[in-house]
């Protein structure tokens, strides 16, 4: 006769490591993060200033991001426009306005005004973070720029051959400037000119630069 017991094989232990990582643990570390890169930045901040001011120790840190780096790669991860669509209003105009509205809400971000200056001087000193920053921060936004030219050049209102980064360029770099360097909003108004002169400066690009 066989016994439950016997008949009911052991309930399999989980492996050791394999707990589930708590999310209040998660986010008061996160949260930590941006207070240590408030008090200290980047180059000074540290894992063990982080979980001290988390309440966690190291190790609980350490199961989630193997650096300082990933860690805060990771809160960039929050506001970048990676996996978002590509803006399809059908006009040049249009879909130029669209990424400047997305690109504006993702500057105002609380995570962005205090990690992105900070990273960008480290990127300038430090080839790994360059190379990270780059990935978590510019992959997105180009392939929304060569989805707008590559429509817009499919419409025929940009020739062959228009150069997405320059486009990008153009789109972004006044933007970042006002919201992140010189800490001024961007009302719709100044996002509706903005987009003007993106437009007109990818067509003027197009013809012979007249000099006087």
């Amino acid at each position: 006769m066989t016994t439950d017991s016997a008949a009911t094989p052991p309930a399999r232990r989980a492996p050791a490591g394999a707990a589930v990582l708590r999310e209040d643990v998660t986010e008061a570390i996160r949260a930590a993060v941006l207070e240590e890169l408030a008090a200290v930045g980047f180059s000074r901040m540290s894992i063990e200033a982080i979980a001290r001011r988390a309440g966690v120790g190291k190790t609980a840190v350490y199961r989630r991001w193997k650096s300082k780096l990933h860690l805060v790669l990771d809160l960039i991860g929050a506001f970048a426009v990676d996996g978002l669509p590509v803006p399809q209003t059908g006009s040049l105009y249009g879909d130029v306005r669209a990424l400047l509205e997305v690109m504006s809400h993702v500057l105002r971000h609380p995570v962005a005004s205090a990690v992105i200056p900070d990273l960008l001087v480290e990127a300038s000193r430090n080839p790994e973070i360059a190379d990270a920053v780059r990935g978590a921060l510019l992959e997105g936004q180009r392939r929304m720029a060569e989805g707008i030219v590559a429509e817009a050049v499919a419409r025929g209102e940009l020739p062959a051959g228009t150069d997405p980064d320059h486009a990008l360029d153009l789109a972004i770099g006044p933007l970042y400037w006002r919201q992140v360097v010189v800490r001024d909003g961007a009302p719709a108004a100044y996002l509706d000119g903005l987009a003007r002169s993106v437009v007109a400066g990818l067509r003027a690009d197009q013809g012979p630069v007249e000099t006087v």
